[in-house]
């Protein structure tokens, strides 16, 4: 009588952490998709390249599976969040406004939702990117 009841918890837990496991995994490369993406635009330093990288890094991160797309947005939410409370400190406009968030945003959930991030890939921007 108890023996069913232990196999089924212990099957429960072990299923669940497997899970739990894989998600934390894919978050976590998620994460480095972005970091990434962030790295490869600083290095590019390429004109109107800005929402190419955001959809890339969004794309490659949910290609991770639910983890990988669950971290894509929390950093891209997080990202646009800061810039908006950074506009405000400096009394003005550092070039990164409600439109360009809303750009942004676009382009990241363009590429979280597995669509192609060289539809905003810049002509003449290297291949290596």
């Amino acid at each position: 009588m108890k023996l069913f009841p232990g196999l089924l918890f212990c099957s429960l837990v072990l299923g669940v952490s497997g899970q739990w496991y894989s998600f934390v995994r894919e978050a976590a490369q998620g994460a480095w998709d972005m970091w990434r993406a962030y790295s490869d635009m600083r290095e590019a330093n390429y004109k109107n390249s800005d929402k190419y990288f955001h959809a890339r890094g969004n794309y490659d991160a949910a290609q991770r599976g639910p983890g990988g797309a669950w971290a894509a947005k929390v950093i891209s939410d997080a990202r646009e969040n800061s810039q908006r409370i950074t506009d405000r400190l400096k009394f003005g406009d550092s070039g990164h406004g409600a439109e360009d968030s809303k750009a942004d945003q676009a382009a990241n959930e363009w590429g979280r939702s597995g669509k192609d991030p060289n539809h905003f890939r810049p002509a003449g921007l290297p291949d290596k990117y």
